[in-house]
């Protein structure tokens, strides 16, 4: 349900289930993914399992949102009889997307935007999308959810595994993460954002089974002595990303809830086939 006083605009790789969008009325500004072929719209007229059927063919290309894509949701949203809005991004750090929609949105004075720079990517953006409808749906002013908002991004972590760094490689989005994979000793990094929003290597572990388990472990440290929302992500790896959730589910007193989904189509462009991610945040 929307308020009527507050809107909520995310972007596509904020990866905010549709169940959520849908409950809290979101607006969302969608990446772009770029084929020889064609532009797509990230999860509006291609899916996940696209992108992976396509890699054979052909690795496509990301770019941010068209500034005409923006300027429609803004105009929805003024449309729609709104003041206010609560913007969420993934991190600044990682795509010019924040910056594009600030720009854009001082295109619009009667609305008072405030941004969220969530410093992350992914469902770690996510879980602050999704408190941001919560707050909004509490009818709390502006200002009281900007301050919670600024207090998630703190305390909210995620970690994730691929199978390859080949994509984040091609894809210029390596960071700080060490480039080269020991294969033949089957050393993996755990990647995470640090508090700059860039991608860095947290710790390296030997072995698929491994590296998942430390990635769980530095999570569950994060929320220890906390109450938290525990979130999986996985790109093409739906049998280890459920194997993990059927485990933890019911048996974390301290986790309120725990989401669970696939990432979009323009995150799997960039880390390939074979992701497990584990989102964190703080809920107490």
């Amino acid at each position: 349900m929307k308020n009527n006083k507050i809107a909520v605009l995310i972007d596509s790789c904020t990866d905010v289930p549709k169940e959520y969008i849908e409950k809290h009325g979101m607006y969302i500004v969608p990446l772009s993914i770029n084929y020889s072929f064609g532009q797509f719209q990230d999860g509006v007229n291609i899916t996940a399992q696209e992108v992976y059927d396509n890699f054979s063919k052909e690795i496509p290309t990301t770019s941010l949102p068209t500034g005409e894509t923006i300027m429609k949701q803004f105009d929805k949203i003024q449309q729609d009889g709104f003041k206010e809005v609560i913007i969420v991004t993934i991190s600044s750090g990682l795509s010019g997307t924040n910056n594009m929609i600030t720009q854009i949105a001082k295109e619009f004075p009667n609305l008072d935007c405030r941004i969220i720079d969530t410093k992350n990517i992914g469902i770690g953006a996510g879980l602050t999308g999704i408190l941001a409808g919560q707050l909004v749906s509490q009818d709390l002013n502006i200002n009281e959810i900007e301050k919670r908002l600024n207090k998630s991004v703190e305390d909210t972590k995620i970690f994730f595994c691929v199978s390859t760094l080949e994509y984040l490689q091609k894809g210029g989005r390596i960071g700080l993460v060490t480039a080269v994979m020991g294969t033949a000793l089957g050393i993996r990094p755990i990647i995470s954002c640090n508090e700059d929003g860039v991608y860095y290597t947290v710790k390296k572990a030997r072995g698929r089974k491994k590296v998942i388990s430390e990635a769980l472990n530095l999570a569950l440290t994060h929320g220890k002595g906390h109450k938290f929302n525990l979130a999986i992500a996985h790109g093409d790896a739906l049998e280890e990303a459920k194997e993990i959730y059927d485990e933890l589910k019911g048996k974390l007193p301290d986790c309120k809830e725990i989401l669970f989904g696939q990432i979009s189509p323009a995150l799997v462009v960039h880390t390939g086939p074979g992701l497990i991610g584990i989102g964190i945040q703080l809920a107490d």
